[in-house]
């Protein structure tokens, strides 16, 4: 097993699990000293490319922000999302996954339960492929949003599929909008780790998208805390140098370049 995988699987009720997204070279390298585990989610289908969903993300694209955010990367354990489509059986799975690794020599992949996939998350474990789970709201394959787990029947229907994750070999779950009450209880009973997104903080972890807690993406959910707004301090800085350009106060002399010297 992959040691930075047997790191996060030890971290289960010892320590939380520190996770966030990244999709280049430059956010990763800063997010590398204080997390556990960086994401090249699909989201960056609505937060780089402006999709309304996550389904328009194809594999190249996550390929090629993978190989920029790898090479931000030192110690934490590198997931790379497989887009919707790529894993309809496990043929297309094994193979798509296969070049995920191959070409961003990442440690594992991510694909979301839509309750009938254990098998080809089986399939991709038994080919030294290792996977994370997804259940909750899972937005390859559900089009409604709703908190999940609110009814002793939901919990029991989620339990089973966390378990049939497990069961399948996946080495950690990611458990999107799940309630407390579901969340704690899944947790409990299973033995690999829980990354929660909107699931409280029962979860062995937390995944949150980075965009969205720096306060660039727009979307800000309750689930989400801001911790910085950078959209207002962009906006400041370019008006700032827009001003500076039309009243020629930039570039001044201590800006030129003389001969080569950089």
């Amino acid at each position: 097993m992959n040691k930075k995988i047997k790191k996060i699987i030890q971290k289960k009720n010892k320590s939380k699990i520190i996770s966030l997204t990244a999709y280049s070279k430059s956010i990763a390298k800063i997010l590398d000293k204080y997390v556990d585990i960086i994401l090249v989610g699909d989201s960056l289908a609505n937060v780089l490319y402006g999709h309304k969903n996550t389904h328009e993300i194809s594999l190249e694209n996550i390929i090629q922000h993978s190989l920029s955010v790898k090479k931000g990367i030192n110690k934490s354990l590198f997931v790379v999302d497989m887009p919707k489509g790529t894993y309809k059986n496990a043929k297309s799975a094994l193979k798509n996954a296969k070049l995920i690794m191959k070409k961003t020599r990442c440690d594992a992949v991510k694909l979301e339960s839509n309750r009938r996939n254990f098998k080809i998350i089986e399939k991709l474990v038994k080919k030294k492929i290792p996977v994370m789970g997804h259940i909750g709201y899972t937005p390859q394959f559900k089009k409604k949003f709703k908190i999940e787990g609110q009814t002793r029947l939901e919990i029991n229907i989620l339990m089973k599929e966390a378990k049939l994750l497990e069961k399948a070999g996946a080495f950690s779950i990611v458990c999107e909008c799940l309630s407390p009450k579901a969340a704690q209880i899944i947790t409990k009973k299973i033995s690999i780790p829980t990354i929660g997104i909107g699931s409280s903080s029962y979860c062995d972890g937390q995944i949150l998208v980075t965009d969205d807690m720096l306060g660039l993406s727009g979307f800000y959910p309750k689930f989400v805390k801001k911790y910085a707004n950078l959209n207002r301090t962009i906006e400041k800085a370019v008006k700032e140098y827009s001003r500076d350009v039309k009243l020629k106060k930039f570039p001044t002399k201590k800006n030129f370049l003389n001969g080569t010297k950089f």
